[in-house]
């Protein structure tokens, strides 16, 4: 029986394990067949969404891993767009609103209120938390 899921990020791109367990996790579910709807990414999981982690060479790259799994499985990237402003995750949307001259939101992530996360609470047949 496939199932739909959302999981929820809470854990930084680097300096915890979570982010990256929540990673292999969406990538184990696809793998069995069922399907990952969104990531809604919350509190300092909003960092998985930067534009700006450059990781050494020879480490893994979290933030380009995730685009490529919502790009090859149409998976929804979301981070809280409160916990991201505040973190210092802007989307260019945010950016102009904001009267800020740059904007850092990785290719692929989109901005979202808690609502989205609530409705994914509602929809899909299993919400995950990291």
């Amino acid at each position: 029986m496939s199932l739909t899921y959302t999981l929820v990020v809470n854990g930084s791109v680097y300096g915890s394990q979570s982010a990256r367990s929540a990673y292999q996790f969406a990538s184990a579910l696809i793998e069995q067949g069922h399907t990952l709807v969104s990531v809604f990414f919350y509190q300092d999981g909003v960092t998985n969404g930067t534009g700006l982690s450059v990781p050494a060479n020879d480490e893994f790259d979290l933030t380009k891993a995730w685009q490529t799994l919502a790009q090859q499985h149409n998976v929804r990237l979301e981070t809280c767009v409160a916990a991201a402003l505040r973190r210092g995750i802007v989307s260019q949307d945010e950016a102009s609103q904001h009267g800020l001259t740059q904007f850092n939101l990785a290719e692929g992530f989109h901005q979202a209120g808690l609502g989205s996360l609530a409705e994914a609470m509602l929809v899909q047949d299993r919400v995950v938390q990291f």
